[in-house]
């Protein structure tokens, strides 16, 4: 894995924004319920409860979200060509947002409400926001300085107690950024270096002065694992544990026994009630959720052969991978990745830059995608790409039209909407254009699969997040003024094409 380098946020972007919020009718979109005060839920032989924070079951998040989202209006978006994410076409379509939401999508004999501000696509292509499964935006943020290198706890092989969220820096510029290139959704996950790097994070793409303002509210946690070369050279280099591929597997495995005989203690204390409970450990709880299902794996894992021994270890213990990350040679796997049900989340152009990235295809996306039941997620794991993952996906569908696979633009979106919120558990919210989900919507400039193409603007949850023709909606950091290609004027702001 690349360590990223990015460029930082402003107090001057958030009071831009937030100014605009104001003129606007604040009203919530989701809200993430606070903390409750009770005490755990299980009981010892005295049936008293635990003493707060001793039961990890009793308060699964305690980290909860703050996020309310940004002042929106109900409107209808009319004319433009629509992709809806689940491979839909609609020439001259219209969707109809009413607080906040999708409440309906359809072509022009759409009926729009009274009181809906009609905005004028003509010309244009519309698609849902974009989402990226995995980022580094905020624990690698910019500037980009040791003090501030927050993405790998480096310590140890298995750091699985470590969550991403206590290292994010939500005023990371590169958020403005990949909003502008038209990013609503990110997963920001820790590095590779580990075989158990910790927990990642699902945020929403708006700004926030506190990492729980940006937590996506009742989206699933995933477990970053890695496989293959990183965590054996890190530790390797320092003559420990693993040094070989098959220490890596040698260590996920006794990681897994330690956390089945964790859980069972946990669950039979819970059903009983005799002695003391187990003591927390941090560590095995997060991979006790792996295994009940309520944390999803997210796994770095580049060959072909790996990604195999991934699943068959997960069969091992009983649990289910969600998405191999980098999967260059998924390609290889494809009828087995579908079989399995786990996606595959690639870049397109990147490869050769380790042994493990060496046998890379451009087609990889299209090959995945071409399986039944397959799920092709285009990523970034760098700070520039995600600012135009549009342009990644639009690539490997040029790719696999170079090798004769009829590939139609409404399905290629998938790649970089509705697949990845699949990856993220969050399908049910976001992803696509569909009556009921959230308003995440892209206007484009032109074909969002052209070179030329801009996100003109960018709605989350119907709230107006980014507008390429009012500076008021055009974010910039204090570490980016004085750059070239930022001013004051929507002419010279070029966030999102560079």
């Amino acid at each position: 894995m690349t360590v990223n380098r990015l460029r930082g946020p402003s107090l001057a972007a958030l009071a831009c924004v937030l100014a605009g919020a104001m003129a606007l009718s604040a009203c919530a979109t989701t809200g993430g319920d606070s903390a409750s005060d009770d005490s755990a839920s299980g009981d010892s032989e005295a049936s008293e409860p635990l003493a707060r924070g001793l039961d990890y079951a009793a308060n699964p998040d305690p980290f909860p979200s703050t996020y309310r989202g940004l002042p929106r209006e109900n409107m209808a978006i009319v004319g433009g060509t629509v992709f809806t994410g689940a491979g839909q076409r609609i020439d001259n379509g219209v969707i109809i947002v009413t607080d906040g939401r999708l409440a309906a999508v359809g072509d022009a004999s759409t009926p729009i409400p009274a009181g809906h501000r009609r905005i004028d696509a003509q010309g244009r292509f519309v698609t849902p926001g974009v989402i990226d499964t995995h980022s580094h935006l905020g624990v690698y943020p910019s500037p980009g300085v040791q003090g501030m290198s927050d993405g790998n706890e480096a310590t140890q092989p298995n750091t699985a107690e470590v969550w991403a969220e206590h290292s994010l820096w939500p005023q990371d510029p590169g958020f403005n950024a990949a909003r502008a290139g038209g990013v609503t959704t990110l997963q920001i996950l820790p590095g590779s270096a580990n075989l158990f790097g910790g927990r990642g994070v699902t945020v929403r793409n708006v700004p926030s002065v506190t990492m729980q303002g940006m937590k996506m509210p009742n989206a699933p946690y995933g477990l970053k694992m890695a496989c293959g070369e990183n965590p054996s050279r890190v530790y390797g280099s320092r003559n420990s544990s693993p040094a070989t591929g098959m220490g890596n597997v040698a260590g996920y495995r006794a990681a897994f026994i330690a956390a089945r005989e964790y859980k069972a203690k946990w669950d039979k204390w819970r059903e009983d009630g005799e002695g003391s409970p187990p003591t927390r450990n941090l560590e095995l709880e997060t991979l006790a959720g792996v295994l009940d299902g309520s944390v999803l794996i997210q796994n770095h894992c580049y060959r072909a052969d790996e990604m195999a021994v991934m699943i068959d270890v997960a069969k091992e213990f009983g649990y289910k991978i969600t998405a191999f990350h980098h999967a260059i040679e998924a390609y290889k796997v494809a009828p087995l990745l579908a079989r399995e049900g786990i996606c595959a989340d690639m870049w397109t152009g990147w490869w050769g830059f380790k042994m493990e990235a060496l046998d890379a295809v451009e087609a990889n996306a299209a090959l995945v995608d071409a399986q039944p039941n397959s799920c092709a997620v285009i990523h970034s794991d760098d700070a520039e790409l995600t600012q135009r993952l549009n342009q990644e996906a639009a690539a490997a569908l040029a790719a696999g039209r170079r090798i004769g696979m009829d590939i139609p633009e409404e399905r290629a979106i998938s790649w970089i909407t509705l697949n990845p919120a699949r990856s993220l558990g969050i399908a049910d919210q976001t992803g696509s254009l569909e009556a009921g989900k959230r308003a995440d919507v892209v206007i484009w400039s032109a074909n969002p699969f052209s070179v030329y193409a801009r996100a003109d603007q960018v709605f989350i949850d119907g709230g107006l997040a980014f507008d390429r023709f009012n500076p008021a909606y055009q974010p910039v950091s204090d570490f980016e003024l004085g750059q070239p290609g930022y001013g004051v004027s929507a002419a010279n702001v070029t966030q999102g094409a560079r």
